[in-house]
């Protein structure tokens, strides 16, 4: 299974549900490949925000390594999943792909944890470090929710 997760830029949200759905793949024991993009290309070669590295890191996930990409019409045919922050990343995605739109491959993420209601996981890029924790929940709980499904 690939899984891509994509937020805005690719620093904050893709890259903190990247490194929980790899980290809790491999503890059940599956051979998943999770990567993450960003829809714009605002802090392409850069590491993902600190707060989302101080976060992911007290949970013993190391993020720190990963750097920001920017989404691409390849991703659509690379990966079996690819699961969107929000309304704003679902537009982008739809743009990018152009004529690789596969509508069965795209999803919100937080439809995992609340089916067919299209919310959004908020962007804590203007947050402090409190609203990356919460995040971190969200993002957590929507990532067990696709190995229960998936796996």
């Amino acid at each position: 299974m690939k899984v891509l997760m994509v937020c805005l830029g690719n620093i904050c949200r893709s890259p903190l549900a990247e490194g929980i759905l790899q980290a809790r793949a491999n503890a059940a024991g599956l051979d998943w490949q999770v990567d993450s993009a960003g829809t714009a290309n605002y802090h392409v070669g850069e590491t993902p925000h600190k707060l989302s590295i101080k976060v992911a890191g007290e949970h013993g996930i190391d993020i720190s390594k990963k750097r920001v990409r920017q989404l691409n019409k390849l991703d659509f045919t690379l990966f079996d999943k690819i699961y969107v922050m929000d309304k704003e990343n679902y537009n982008g995605a739809k743009r990018i792909a152009g004529d690789s739109w596969d509508v069965s491959k795209i999803d919100y993420l937080l439809n995992e944890t609340y089916l067919g209601e299209n919310r959004e996981v908020p962007d804590p890029w203007y947050g402090g470090y409190e609203n990356f924790k919460e995040v971190y929940a969200l993002l957590y709980e929507a990532c067990g929710r696709i190995l229960e499904n998936k796996s």
